[in-house]
């Protein structure tokens, strides 16, 4: 169980990008998802967005009413985090997370080090979301290359534009597997074609990845690009299906149980 300190930041930055959602709507370059689409289909209505006190910003996957899955490095990189969506009229609601468990297995320096590492945390809210949100189906399927999977977020810029707007918006886009590393048990990879500009970018950490019908399978948890950029090229995710034991566990004790194809 964890206790909070007031959150002033996140009130701040939560109540900028109710507004800016609205500015930036139709903007041609309000992109979250580089190359995607703003979405509100059951991939949407499963998918929430993660704030922490140092102003960053990602996705999480809605598990239970109560539940979110993201990446572990949203969670561990600032004292206090809250899930936040907008209310039926605008207003910006915050979650206060009644707990964090991040995988055993999460190694904050495994870049640099090259060693493995599961990116991946449970919170659990202290109250329950609305009935707008519908818990993901996950699965434990193991897609391979060439398969087209669907990825998608809250993220708040694009990188291609620089100018670190939010957008507030979920969007998806949808991209083949790809395997530049050999297959991964851990990790899945997706890419799009040669001279395309499309995947995951800044907030779209711990959002889902989808299988072609819907269920997901992965949450995002890196994205490189071109030129020097972040995002675009090669998107990251850890595969849902090897954590299972952890996940049913983890979820078991609070209560709750995912829902599995």
């Amino acid at each position: 169980m964890r206790s909070f300190l007031p959150m002033s930041r996140i009130v701040r930055r939560a109540a900028a990008m109710a507004l800016t959602a609205g500015l930036l709507a139709s903007s041609p370059h309000a992109f979250a998802v580089v190359g995607g689409a703003p979405d509100n289909g059951p991939l949407a209505a499963a998918t929430i967005m993660v704030l922490g006190s140092n102003g960053g910003v990602c996705s999480g996957v809605v598990l239970a009413d109560d539940v979110i899955a993201t990446a572990a490095h949203c969670v561990t990189r600032a004292p206090e985090h809250r899930a936040h969506f907008r209310a039926d009229d605008g207003t910006p609601v915050l979650l206060e997370i009644a707990d964090i468990v991040v995988h055993p297995e999460y190694d904050a320096d495994a870049i640099r080090t090259r060693r493995r590492s599961i990116d991946l945390a449970l919170l659990r809210v202290t109250r329950p979301l609305p009935a707008r949100f519908e818990p993901a189906i996950l699965t434990g399927a193991d897609l391979r290359s060439g398969a087209v999977a669907a990825l998608g977020g809250y993220g708040t810029r694009d990188e291609s534009d620089r100018t670190g707007r939010m957008t507030g918006a979920f969007h998806r886009v949808e991209l083949p597997i790809v395997e530049p590393y050999g297959p991964s048990a851990v990790l899945v990879w997706l890419s799009a074609p040669r001279g395309q500009t499309r995947g995951a970018c800044e907030g779209d950490s711990g959002g889902p990845i989808a299988s072609p019908d819907g269920a997901v399978f992965a949450v995002t948890t890196w994205s490189t690009g071109t030129g020097g950029r972040a995002c675009g090229e090669l998107s990251q995710g850890v595969r849902l299906g090897p954590q299972r034991s952890w996940i049913d566990a983890t979820m078991s004790r609070w209560g709750r149980a995912a829902r599995w194809r």
